[in-house]
């Protein structure tokens, strides 16, 4: 059982909220209704600018908006004859699946057995979200820690981005209870994090070398003509005008370590579903115009939800939702990589361009 507690606006008292997980591979907000979390809690009456619901009642795009694409198992990857750069591939939110992410990892030859990097000169893109939900987030971070080093005795890489768990696991680390205006109240990072699948574990076993990895992650990278970013809105645009610019004033808010500013940077990149109906295709060209790429690819937002299989607790085996591969939308101009490990789903690991 997670707990957390938040005080919205003046004159209410304090609000505990409960998130019971009885699976894993059920998000806790599945059970926790609308306003409990802090990041999105809102009084009576119209959502605050910039709200971004996290819950089921997620915003859908019909089936026939998406298309699914399936994937093949690759090959294991062979190194070029050149010596030069390998071929690219892209790992959706893992979310304390380490387990998963191993076998999904082996299926596409980028490691061995024994979870050692396999792959010679290949390139590896983690999309952020390594912990909360899930029943080992520290190994996960631990795993692409070490095939960053393994990877790169081999010519190759293995490389991850920031995302907003990333974001939300150094706030309640660093600022714990403090409260931070949260422009619907009053909320606090340790709240959020428990109330978004924050595991005890995790916090446990967090590390300075944990933290100091994380902090230094970018927020944004382009890659083979394949725009990079966690999430799947345009609020990175509020932070630079280039790649460089994104970067480096995520990490000097990071190290001014406000905690404020913090909080809206994690708000700002916990928006979702920009790329989504009939303005979609334009808010892709637009990131795409300040920063590169001919396609975004992202996380953050599960297929399934996209998809409208959301699924429930007490869904059996066969209703469940069904992902084989990731997803192209926005009249082919972004790529979804959140298959929805944490509601059984598919934890994605592919190799771009995607031969759709």
């Amino acid at each position: 059982m997670v707990e957390g507690s938040m005080t919205q606006g003046a004159g209410q008292g304090p609000v505990v909220r409960t998130a019971t997980l009885r699976d894993f591979r059920v998000p806790p907000y599945a059970q926790v209704p609308v306003q409990a979390h802090p990041g999105n809690a809102f009084p009576e009456g119209d959502a605050p600018d910039g709200y971004t619901p996290t819950e089921r009642d997620l915003p859908v795009i019909n089936r026939g908006d998406t298309v699914q694409v399936a994937v093949e198992p690759e090959p294991t990857p062979e190194p070029s004859p050149q010596g030069g750069l390998g071929p690219l591939y892209v790992v959706g939110d893992v979310h304390g699946y380490l387990d998963e992410l191993l076998a999904a990892l082996r299926e596409q030859g980028l490691v061995d057995a024994d979870g050692n990097w396999s792959a010679g000169n290949a390139r590896l893109w983690f999309l952020g979200d390594f912990t909360d939900r899930g029943p080992d987030g520290i190994g996960v971070i631990d795993l692409v820690m070490r095939l960053s080093a393994e990877a790169a005795a081999a010519g190759g890489y293995c490389k991850a981005l920031m995302g907003n768990h990333e974001l939300l696991l150094l706030g309640a680390k660093r600022f714990g209870d403090t409260p931070v205006n949260s422009g619907a109240g009053t909320a606090t990072f340790q709240a959020a994090w428990l109330l978004n699948g924050g595991q005890k574990s995790d916090m446990d076993r967090l590390q300075d070398v944990h933290l100091q990895w994380m902090s230094r992650l970018d927020a944004v990278v382009e890659e083979d003509d394949h725009l990079l970013v966690h999430s799947d809105t345009t609020a990175y645009l509020d932070y630079g005008d280039t790649i460089e610019d994104v970067n480096d004033t995520v990490h000097s808010i990071l190290t001014r370590n406000d905690a404020d500013e913090c909080w809206e940077l994690f708000r700002k990149l916990t928006k979702r579903f920009a790329f989504r109906d009939q303005g979609g295709s334009t808010a892709a060209q637009d990131l795409m115009a300040a920063y590169g790429g001919h396609r975004v690819v992202h996380g953050h937002s599960p297929i399934p939800y996209l998809l409208g299989e959301v699924g429930s607790e007490d869904d059996d085996e066969a209703s469940r939702p069904v992902v084989e591969g990731p997803h192209v939308y926005a009249d082919g101009l972004a790529i979804a990589m959140d298959g929805g490990v944490t509601m059984a789903g598919k934890l994605l690991v592919v190799r771009l361009p995607l031969l759709d």
